[in-house]
């Protein structure tokens, strides 16, 4: 199952909320297990197997973005932001990187479950 991140297909810049020049906004959402203040934009880009999400990363931080499961029904995606073991000076900004995975088949009408979390590598 191919689960593969690639913030590079995505134009740089994109805000939370936006969706690429290319995209079509995915509106069949779950999005119950992010926190209030994450982004929740989804779209597909080209023939519906490529699925863009804006995630969100801070400081030492790195987002990074993969596909957890795929039904006939259900696409769930995880956002993971990944940050150092060790301490270090980090800035305090947050990001809004634009990152997208592939999918065995279209996505179709199935609906998109978000999920988030964050790890020390």
């Amino acid at each position: 199952m191919p689960t593969a991140t690639s913030p590079s297909e995505v134009p740089p810049g994109i805000a939370p909320g936006e969706v690429p020049p290319d995209g079509k906004p995915v509106t069949k959402l779950d999005t119950n297990a992010l926190t209030p203040d994450h982004p929740r934009t989804v779209w597909t880009q080209g023939d519906g197997k490529t699925v863009g999400v804006i995630a969100q990363e801070g400081g030492c931080g790195k987002a990074s973005a993969s596909v957890l499961e795929q039904s006939a029904s259900t696409v769930k995606i995880e956002i993971l932001e990944t940050l150092p073991l060790d301490k270090q000076m980090c800035t305090m900004d947050i990001r809004f990187p634009p990152l997208t995975v592939q999918l065995s088949e279209p996505l179709g009408e199935r609906t998109v479950a978000l999920t988030s979390r964050q790890e020390q590598k």
